[in-house]
């Protein structure tokens, strides 16, 4: 069985930065794994770790940057992984759900995987339809927002809970090959020990180009742009209290009555 991961790279963005144009400036950012990616990693080695056989990939789309968080994946399990990037790529002024499932789609054909895991969205845009996209590229099943997944080894299908609007959650089984978009809380991302670190740096990262797994430049055209990049005003400033819970009490009770708010 062989299942693949999709693990993005993401910008925390530190308290104070500067904007630089429609970005922010590189100087203000830091970059780690995406944290839904993180529970579909640990979804995988948990596969892995319950059946014979079983090997886990990921794929990521983005510059030798990413290496290094693509080394967290490799040392909590992780047997290879490959990373897609080239000059059409970095000179994408946006990269959209719909490029990114059509490059992870070119990958799924090359790897041939019985399952396929994604983080329900990502960290940086909040955007939830890379994975279903992705899905329906490649034509395989697919189940959205799995808190809970359970797989037989051998079996054709999987059984899965997934979080519905209103609080409601569906149990269903699913034929493989499939996609799943993973939430957070359906396991504990595990650390990386110390051993699974130093295996880390032997495991094959397979930078992969456009050209390589079929692909051209035109598959970075997109419908979507960004026009604007700014940082909301503030509508009210917060009142801070210091003190002990006393004095803070008294401060805003002597608010409230300044507001013209009455017991």
């Amino acid at each position: 069985m062989k299942v693949l991961v999709a693990v993005a790279e993401v910008a925390d963005v530190e308290d104070e930065f500067a904007i630089d144009g429609l970005a922010i400036d590189e100087q203000y950012l830091n970059y780690d794994l995406n944290e839904w990616d993180d529970y579909a990693v640990e979804a995988g080695v948990q596969l892995q770790e319950a059946g014979e056989d079983v090997e886990v990939v990921s794929v990521t789309i983005g510059p030798e940057r990413a290496d290094e968080t693509i080394r967290m994946a490799l040392a909590k399990g992780v047997d290879r992984s490959i990373r897609v990037w080239d000059e059409n790529l970095e000179g994408t002024e946006y990269l959209d759900s719909e490029t990114k499932a059509d490059v992870l789609a070119a990958v799924v054909e090359d790897e041939q995987p019985d399952l396929v895991l994604a983080g329900v969205q990502s960290d940086d845009t909040a955007f939830g339809a890379t994975g279903v996209a992705l899905a329906e590229e490649v034509g395989f099943e697919w189940a959205a927002v799995v808190n809970d997944l359970e797989y037989e080894p051998g079996s054709e299908t999987a059984s899965v809970h997934r979080e519905l609007e209103g609080g409601v959650e569906e149990f269903t089984d699913v034929e493989l090959p499939a996609v799943f978009t993973i939430q957070t809380g359906i396991n504990e991302p595990r650390y990386a020990s110390l051993r699974g670190i130093r295996q880390a740096q032997s495991k094959e990262i397979a930078p992969k180009t456009l050209d390589e797994l079929g692909l051209d430049a035109s598959v970075t055209d997109s419908d979507v742009s960004l026009t604007q990049l700014y940082e909301p005003e503030t509508e009210s400033d917060a009142t801070l209290f210091e003190g002990s819970p006393d004095e803070e009490a008294d401060q805003l009770a002597e608010l409230l009555r300044d507001e013209g708010v009455e017991a």
